[in-house]
């Protein structure tokens, strides 16, 4: 696997910690999504669809780190929008660093190698790519051609100055398993130090709602790809080995939406990373308030096809510190790509989806235009 000894120990420490306090839900990631202008229009993207006078919201220097300080989750993933759209985004990883938390800056890298030098490797500091797969499939994922070659330039780049980088893979049910494990072998010459995959989570507001994978379709494509990589043993994930398995459907798990809280510009996202049907005010409000049980696969209809990483990889990763014999056979042996797979949660009970998105998207404008009517009472006086 991918992830440094460093931060694996100080993970680790962590979990040992809250566990040693009897605390239910802590986070692991904490999601920061500093704004939600992009400067590519994907087709499975549910980030970018606001009106402007949201997408040019900015979360302040003070904000993010307050964010930070507040979650104290050991990890920071940075994303967006285009998170090096934002002009101050070198002075929040700067913050986080100094934190010693472990910052992944996600981005398409079509400004990255203009904004290299805003930043210095570090222990702490990962660039997190978005690759979705080889040339025409990555170019054809996002939209727009020429975004691979230019993606390929950057990590190259940062590679040479020293900096960690690793991929982030999106897959979809047009996924060919030959040709994104051929991907996967082509990336390692790359020099990227760890990959992370994940299956696309069906966004509501996505333009393209046709090729979303269900839960069943996940589990046999990464069978699919990880047999031809000898049980993913072939390449180096920045993920844990149960979660890889989980993906296979090797493991039941349900999903953790705590354990990566997300904070943004309407506040904290409830409940997760993934689906916006409210927002809290504080971390604490968050985690005190939020009916957890009201989400997740087997509870909600929004969640039934779900195990994307921001969910499961948290429920994977408190198993291993439970159970670490189990993970460290899997990561030993591989993924299992043959025999039964683990019993899939019932959907019969679950509640049927709601759609709430524009209720909130209605506030935050009616807030975004009373700060803009006292900011001119302010000016004329």
């Amino acid at each position: 696997m991918a992830i440094p000894l460093l931060q694996k120990a100080r993970i680790g420490a962590y979990i040992v910690r809250q566990q040693l306090t009897r605390r239910r839900r802590y986070p692991l990631v904490l999601m920061l999504e500093p704004l939600f202008r992009c400067n590519l229009a994907c087709a499975g993207c549910g980030k970018i669809d606001y009106p402007d006078e949201i997408l040019n919201q900015r979360l302040s220097v003070e904000e993010c780190l307050a964010a930070v300080d507040e979650c104290g989750a050991p990890v920071v993933s940075i994303a967006g929008g285009e998170p090096l759209l934002h002009k101050e985004i070198d002075a929040i990883v700067n913050g986080i660093v100094s934190r010693r938390k472990f910052v992944y800056l996600c981005t398409n890298a079509l400004l990255m190698q203009k904004r290299l030098g805003l930043f210095r490797p570090s222990p702490y500091f990962v660039w997190s790519v978005h690759l979705d797969g080889d040339r025409e499939m990555h170019d054809h994922s996002v939209c727009e051609e020429g975004v691979y070659a230019r993606a390929v330039a950057a990590i190259g780049a940062a590679k040479a100055r020293g900096f960690r980088v690793n991929i982030n893979c999106t897959l979809f049910n047009d996924a060919d398993p030959e040709r994104v494990a051929q991907f996967f072998d082509a990336a390692g010459a790359l020099g990227i130090d760890g990959i992370t995959v994940s299956p696309g989570y069906a966004y509501e507001r996505a333009p393209d709602q046709a090729h979303f994978l269900t839960r069943t379709r996940t589990k046999q494509l990464f069978r699919d790809i990880f047999r031809r990589g000898r049980g993913a043993r072939a390449w180096s994930f920045s993920q844990s080995s149960l979660f890889l398995d989980f993906l296979a459907g090797n493991q039941e798990y349900h999903c953790t939406p705590w354990g990566n809280p997300t904070r943004n510009v309407f506040g904290w996202q409830r409940p997760c990373y993934l689906l916006g049907e409210g927002y809290a005010q504080s971390f604490r409000e968050l985690m005190e308030e939020t009916d957890w049980d009201a989400y997740g696969t087997g509870h909600y209809e929004k969640c039934a096809n779900c195990m994307v990483h921001s969910g499961y990889e948290a429920s994977a990763v408190q198993d291993a510190v439970r159970h670490p014999l189990k993970a460290l056979s899997v990561g030993l042996r591989g993924v299992r790509t043959e025999g039964a797979m683990a019993r899939e949660i019932p959907l019969a009970h679950q509640r049927p989806a709601q759609y709430v998105f524009s209720r909130h998207v209605e506030q935050k404008l009616a807030e975004i235009r009373i700060g803009e009517a006292k900011a001119k009472e302010s000016t004329a006086t």
